[in-house]
């Protein structure tokens, strides 16, 4: 047992993991597609049924841990987390079998929870975040993952709206649960992830040298809760969306088998923050169903020297990162990097610029492919292995989503034509979709229209059927009569030098109702120029680049953009600003 003194301070005895040999990390055949993923990707497809019960942890987790155990799986770890201090952990299924019912022993003893009680976790990228997901798989207890950035006021307001009996966090953020217990009455227990005990915590580390590891899965239907996200919407509160254990659980088997090209030799790195849905997408659900191992990067910060260098050092052969986080990698010139074993790239969260997709290319010999889909989907779209490439494009409908551009009756517009995206629901529901809006019926019955759920984007379908992402409904700008998506602005002047990252959104005014204003973070290079002549160069620059009605008239510089705890650019915020609200 090889361990750092680390890792000795926070996993105790009896959990000593065995480092995995990297032996069959480079140049092991790909395996045969497993069974798990075929059959899970055929229930996807449509082409067998969804079981009436299932459950991930013992259905696929545990699944994978039996064929590693026969040695049917390449010698790759499960999962892989490293942090900059040079401090690692690496587990086996096997290992993550055994840790998890631990855990979930825990939630079940100690913390008094029961199968369909709520626990809100709000965790950086630790080990524990995984472990703790997992075990409320294993008890049927509902997780509801939050980012470490939420304030005290966003912590009650979770507490409250979702009535969680259990609340997970570290040393951080517990000073502001402890502020708001007083107005929590459905709270029953607090955990802490800490080295050190506090009072009125239980403490995961001390509970996990005395609890017992032998645990019996319960038996989950398919539709049962798995999980909530809190999601904010352009208007009111965050909502509470609802995914089962089976649209999660078995909805990215199709995305992580074509779009992510995952198989059981692959290591795949998501950068996501915990909080944020796509670390259950691309960090949980799709890797682990292709029996893949998930690479995590514990990285408080997002630093791009940080990013290529970990590309570099480690075997990583799948990552995924935000648009934001490309543009940033991109300027940092890359080509003195070496990625020896990454062969795929993948984007989301929000569309990715053509010039962008073009640099990492040009740096790494890679292309990236996008995929889109929301909090309360799976992957709605996405560019998978093998199709050809359209920049600005989000690719095509993903298995089983039939996905069309409807106008605002619900019917289906013709190519070319642009109008809401949307996925069908009659005469079949998917079963990858959310189950609703948690205790908001008015807001589940308002995401329908006709035969379809409506996602609040707007696009155009070409007659291939790739879908083009033109903006949030409520980012549209209505200028003069013309209809313009930030987007399309947005792509027009990153590929201008001078642009590091825009925003753009609608701003008032008297003669043409609203016209276009970009909020512009100059490259370094530039922060000195005379902004008169280089807002008059920008403009210029889109007029040629883009139609010219689409063109800012108005151009403001600024040090940075509003963004939320994803990293997606607030767009909404600038334009309240603009229209002083």
């Amino acid at each position: 047992f090889i361990m750092r003194p680390f890792i000795k301070s926070w996993i105790p005895q009896c959990l000593r993991i065995l480092r995995t040999p990297c032996r069959l990390f480079h140049g092991c055949n790909r395996l045969l597609v497993s069974q798990i993923i075929s059959y899970y990707d055929s229930v996807n497809q449509y082409k067998k049924e969804l079981p009436e019960y299932f459950n991930f942890a013992s259905d696929v987790l545990d699944e994978w841990s039996q064929l590693e155990k026969n040695g049917r799986r390449p010698a790759n770890p499960a999962f892989w987390w490293v942090n900059d201090e040079g401090e690692e952990v690496k587990w086996s299924f096997e290992e993550l079998g055994f840790l998890s019912r631990k855990a979930a022993n825990i939630l079940s003893e100690a913390c008094g929870l029961q199968r369909g009680d709520r626990v809100i976790a709000v965790l950086p990228r630790v080990p524990e975040w995984w472990l703790l997901g997992v075990a409320c798989m294993r008890t049927g207890i509902v997780f509801i993952p939050g980012t470490s950035q939420l304030t005290a006021k966003d912590i009650l307001y979770r507490l409250q709206a979702s009535k969680a009996k259990c609340i997970i966090t570290n040393d951080t953020l517990a000073p502001a649960v402890e502020s708001v217990m007083p107005d929590c009455q459905f709270l029953k227990s607090k955990l802490i992830v800490a080295k050190g005990s506090r009072d009125g915590w239980l403490n995961l580390k001390e509970l996990f040298a005395v609890t017992s590891a032998d645990h019996k899965c319960v038996k989950t239907r398919s539709q049962d809760p798995m999980l909530i996200y809190f999601t904010s919407g352009s208007t009111g509160s965050p909502k509470m969306v609802v995914q089962s254990h089976s649209s999660y659980g078995i909805g990215f088997a199709t995305s992580g088998r074509y779009w992510m090209n995952l198989t059981p030799s692959d290591i795949m790195w998501n950068t996501s923050d915990t909080g944020w849905v796509k670390s259950a997408w691309s960090s949980v659900y799709a890797p682990w169903i292709c029996g893949s191992c998930v690479f995590v990067h514990n990285m408080p910060q997002f630093k791009p020297t940080v990013i290529a260098e970990t590309l570099s050092r480690y075997p990583i052969t799948t990552f995924c990162t935000a648009p934001t986080a490309y543009r940033m990698l991109v300027q940092h010139d890359l080509s003195s990097y070496k990625f020896m074993s990454l062969k795929h790239c993948l984007s989301g969260g929000e569309p990715l610029n053509p010039e962008v997709m073009a640099k990492w290319k040009i740096q790494t010999g890679l292309d990236i492919y996008e995929g889109y889909g929301q909090t309360e989907t799976v992957t709605i779209c996405a560019t998978m292995k093998g199709m050809k490439i359209k920049p600005g494009s989000l690719g095509k409908a993903v298995p089983p989503y039939d996905v069309q551009i409807i106008d605002d009756h619900g019917a289906i517009l013709p190519a070319g034509e642009e109008g809401n995206i949307a996925v069908r629901i009659q005469p079949k529901r998917p079963f990858c979709l959310f189950t609703e809006y948690v205790d908001n019926p008015e807001k589940t019955a308002a995401s329908v229209c006709g035969n379809f759920y409506v996602t609040g984007d707007r696009g155009v379908m070409d007659e291939e059927g790739y879908v083009s992402f033109v903006g949030r409904a409520d980012d549209i700008i209505n200028s003069s009569g013309y209809r313009i998506g930030p987007f399309e602005v947005e792509s027009a002047l990153i590929q201008h030098p001078a642009v590091m990252e825009s925003a753009v959104v609608s701003s008032p005014d008297p003669i043409r109702g609203e016209v276009v204003k970009a909020f512009i973070v100059l490259a370094p290079a530039f922060v000195s120029h005379n902004p008169e002549k280089l807002t008059h160069e920008l403009q210029q620059h889109v007029k040629k680049v883009t139609a010219p009605y689409k063109y800012p008239r108005k151009v403001e510089f600024v040090l940075d953009l509003p963004k939320t705890a994803t990293g997606k650019i607030q767009r909404k915020v600038l334009r309240n600003r603009e229209w002083g609200k």
